[in-house]
């Protein structure tokens, strides 16, 4: 007997993608479920158009919005995936297997992305592998800024063959903007958990980023878009140690 799946998914002002993510999962999913978080877009009209149960919700953060958007589904088993991604072929016929006879209790995906109309292979962003094949009745999003399910050893979960698509970012200026969104999260995170500047580290971090990014995870085989990533990385280290440093400065003065 085949078990069923839904598939969840949050948005926020994705009209540029929600349609590609809903057409990608269709055939695999039993049940579709979106939660909105108030887009001033046309998302609402196009996921209603795709025939999802589509839902509003306030935003509450990463962990909490999914977990929400999981206990509307109607099936135990969840597919997670995000607006800007789509699955390949390959994936989805995997995932169709899986359905059948699930000998384990989640599934890891691999994701690939495309920035800026490039796909990216290396640079430390190839394979992305992410848990998001699971039984809700075990498993929930946990973390702030970086949401992942309360897994242990995650390596020791089943990888399924084929890719998810990732369509991160279409253009630089997106990319440096989520950047620098992103760095001073992780800055206010490390404050409010009292983690303390080493100024030689704040130093060197951001070229060691971009070495590792671009040298040791052969980021220039992805050329100039392995280059760019690999800088604005760097930049988004700068921003971190700086917002931080900031941070420490203003208690201080207070």
């Amino acid at each position: 007997m085949e078990n069923k799946l839904s598939v969840v998914i949050i948005t926020f002002n994705e009209e540029k993608n929600i349609k590609r993510c809903i057409d990608s999962v269709k055939g695999i999913a039993d049940d579709i479920v979106v939660v909105d978080s108030f887009s001033t877009d046309c998302t609402e009209e196009i996921c209603k158009n795709a025939g999802v149960r589509f839902f509003q919700h306030e935003w509450t953060g990463y962990s909490e919005q999914k977990n929400y958007a999981n206990s509307l589904a109607e099936h135990d088993w969840i597919f997670s995936i995000d607006a800007d991604e789509a699955l390949s072929e390959e994936l989805k016929n995997s995932i169709s297997r899986v359905k059948k006879d699930q000998k384990h209790p989640e599934f890891r995906i691999c994701r690939i992305t495309n920035y800026c109309g490039a796909w990216i292979r290396h640079s430390g962003w190839y394979p992305d592998v992410k848990v998001r094949f699971f039984d809700r009745r075990f498993h929930h999003w946990e973390g702030l800024i970086h949401e992942r399910l309360n897994f242990g050893n995650e390596k020791l979960i089943p990888v399924l063959k084929g890719d998810c698509y990732h369509y991160s970012y279409y253009s630089r200026e997106g990319h440096m903007a989520q950047a620098k969104h992103l760095s001073e999260l992780v800055a206010l995170d490390l404050f409010n958990k009292r983690k303390k500047i080493c100024l030689l580290k704040q130093k060197i971090a951001p070229s060691l980023k971009f070495f590792k990014m671009f040298f040791i995870n052969f980021g220039f085989l992805d050329g100039k878009a392995g280059f760019t990533i690999a800088r604005i990385s760097s930049k988004a280290v700068c921003i971190k140690y700086e917002k931080l440093r900031k941070l420490y400065e203003a208690e201080k003065n207070q």
